[in-house]
């Protein structure tokens, strides 16, 4: 669904340049779930804001299907396919009413009012927020607000949507609402671009790109990619407290699989060894 062919991209390329990415080349399939992750100034930002040509690559190409972002008439379906989602947002949400907000990129559009009840009330359901469609933003918890947020963008029906750290400033319960509104859309066919530097969430993802210097340095599934665990903490990132633990019982004599990512797959695995002691006793 997207392509981005030997690309780069430069800040202030006149005077002190400044490399963001270098030489990237990644296809993203349709309906994959893509985490992307690295240490700060690793070019993920970069990177997400090329795939919806808000940046256009200093060089080499982005395709989304068959139209090349630097091309400008292809300019507002690029946008209207990929939507983007940042880190806060208070700066994303302009209406003073839930379904006001989520209606504003609609009426830009000039999408007929008919039309534009029906899919503020189809993304409403879709983020779990149809309670709160006359509810006054400012008025919602963090993890709220997102969903609307998210609400907005689902109704301009985009392919893809790409979310920038959408729950760096949210409490434990706000991550987990918007966790699980992107797996569901996920689920329902939406192709997912997910930046986060919580480990916990990558490991939901279909596959994970390792980013650092604006280059990719590692991608693969997250099985593959957490089982470097040396290579990741050189590079200043967190690893699953699951990944840790399965490592040290490892290290103890225990045969567990070092693909092991979360709680339940590490507690189904010591009953089976256990189960495997038992039978082996008798």
């Amino acid at each position: 669904m997207i392509r981005l062919e030997n690309v780069s991209h430069y800040y202030f390329p006149h005077q002190s340049r400044i490399v963001a990415l270098l030489e990237i080349n990644l296809e993203i399939s349709r309906g994959e779930f893509l985490s992307l992750i690295g240490p700060n100034a690793s070019g993920k930002t970069t990177l997400a804001k090329l795939l919806n040509a808000l940046l256009l690559p200093s060089k080499g190409d982005v395709w989304l299907e068959d139209m090349n972002t630097q091309d400008p008439k292809y300019l507002w379906d690029i946008r209207q396919k990929v939507g983007l989602i940042f880190s806060n947002p208070d700066n994303q949400i302009v209406g003073t009413s839930v379904e006001e907000d989520i209606a504003f990129g609609l009426e830009n559009l000039g999408v007929p009012t008919a039309e534009m009840r029906t899919r503020v009330k189809e993304a409403l359901k879709l983020v779990g927020m149809e309670d709160y469609a006359k509810s006054a933003p400012h008025l919602l918890s963090g993890g709220e607000k997102q969903r609307v947020a998210i609400a907005g963008v689902i109704a301009m029906r985009p392919a893809c949507i790409v979310l920038d750290e959408p729950t760096d400033l949210l409490d434990p319960k706000g991550r987990i609402e918007v966790m699980e509104t992107v797996k569901r859309l996920n689920r329902e066919g939406t192709t997912i671009v997910y930046i986060t530097h919580f480990m916990e969430e990558a490991i939901e993802a279909d596959r994970i790109a390792v980013l650092d210097h604006g280059r990719i340095v590692q991608i693969g599934k997250p099985q593959e990619v957490f089982q470097k665990v040396d290579f990741l903490q050189k590079l200043g990132l967190d690893v699953p407290e699951i990944t840790l633990l399965v490592q040290e019982l490892r290290r103890g004599g225990l045969k567990l699989s070092p693909e092991i990512l979360t709680r339940e797959e590490l507690i189904n695995s010591l009953k089976s060894l256990r189960q495997e002691k038992v039978t082996a006793g008798k």
